[in-house]
């Protein structure tokens, strides 16, 4: 019964988040369409028309990079406040990571984040440490500049493209900040505000998600799971699975048994992961898959059991996340020990190396290395 509750609680906060979205939208939209029409641009004939779009769209690109490098500084600014200290910063697949006390520039696509900034956090007392404000302060940065381009449109509004922009920039930093404060989940992540949500009324989810970044903070520094403190990997209760954040854990308990090569182990756990009615957000479901799926490639290799769980969803997950290490290692083997297609094995590998040299996390590398080595093997 209780379980029903639950579910009954998360369709209705999912219906509600839905519904926001659209009413945001539509106010957004309307506003924002009213300024396209300011600009003559329906009135334009057609070659002129098509070059003022692609103009439009270059603009609309440029503000909403800032837009995402505005909401990440927020969550860096208000971190350091919190006594958090910097890890990394992405603004889509640029990185920035300090490592040895320097800034270096790497690369990671993550499908479903425009950006991120990963900070260590200060350490718990009494079971507790700060989590609000560096999880609200993208959306807090992102609310505040929302008055900061209304007052430039305000300046420009006679020059027709520049109030264009301006009221775009408004626009799509209102839109950002609603749409990560409001509590809400979605099939492959969940954002700040529910996230903000969970941590506040949550002790063990609040723990999980300091070890989540104290352990991240460990492999930008080139760290390897497997020789991280055992105690950080012990296995939640399944009715604390029920909290995404705490499902997380268990996720990265399958990712320290793989880093082991314990892939029985790891096989069943992440089986057990995907199977039971644990809150593992969809992209660590797509990415356990992936890892699922080598486990059998360079064990018995049945071809019946791989079709299986190369699902249609699954498939577009990997096509999406190509460029993320864990799924280019994966269709590596699949070339090489499924489909014998040397042609793909070579692009693949090419696609791996190229993922490889500019990783953020050195040690995972050079964990996925061996897993390549060891598909070299098997051929």
């Amino acid at each position: 019964m209780g379980q029903n509750n639950k579910q009954k609680k998360g369709r209705l906060r999912a219906a509600l988040g839905f519904i926001t979205q659209i009413i945001i939208g539509g106010v957004i939209g309307y506003f924002v369409g009213a300024q396209v029409d300011q600009t003559g641009l329906f009135g334009l004939p057609l070659p002129e028309k098509l070059i003022a779009l692609a103009l439009m769209l270059l603009g609309v690109i440029a503000l909403l990079m800032l837009v995402i490098i505005i909401h990440e500084a927020g969550h860096l600014v208000f971190g350091l406040l919190s006594g958090y200290r910097f890890v990394s910063f992405r603004v889509m697949s640029l990185m920035w990571i300090k490592r040895d006390g320097r800034l270096r520039l790497k690369r990671l696509t993550l499908a479903g984040t425009g950006g991120q900034c990963l900070m260590a956090p200060p350490e718990m007392v009494n079971g507790r440490f700060p989590v609000v404000l560096y999880n609200l302060g993208g959306a807090i940065m992102n609310l505040l500049s929302v008055p900061v381009f209304l007052g430039l449109w305000f300046l420009v509004r006679g020059v027709t493209w520049l109030a264009f922009l301006t009221a775009m920039g408004a626009a799509l930093s209102l839109a950002t900040a609603l749409f990560n404060a409001i509590p809400l989940k979605t099939k492959l992540i969940s954002n700040d505000g529910h996230n903000a949500l969970e941590l506040g009324k949550n002790p063990q989810a609040l723990r999980a998600f300091w070890l989540q970044l104290t352990i991240n903070a460990y492999l930008v520094e080139g760290a390897r799971l497997r020789d991280l403190p055992e105690e950080w990997f012990v296995l939640p209760s399944e009715e604390d699975m029920q909290n995404g954040l705490v499902a997380s854990l268990g996720v990265i308990c399958a990712n320290r048994l793989m880093d082991e090569r314990r892939f029985a182990e790891a096989d069943r756990l992440m089986a057990h992961l995907t199977a039971g009615p644990f809150a593992v957000a969809g992209l660590h479901r797509g990415l356990m898959m992936c890892d699922r799926i080598y486990c059998e490639l360079i064990g018995e290799n049945r071809l019946d059991v791989i079709d299986a769980m190369m699902s249609r969803q699954q498939k577009k997950l990997m096509k999406a996340m190509g460029k993320f290490i864990t799924v280019a290692r994966t269709q590596y083997a699949l070339a090489v020990l499924r489909d014998q297609d040397g042609k793909a094995a070579v692009t693949w590998k090419a696609r791996f190396e190229k993922i490889a040299a500019s990783s953020p996390y050195p040690g995972d590398t050079a964990g996925e290395r061996e897993l390549v080595a060891l598909v070299e093997q098997k051929e």
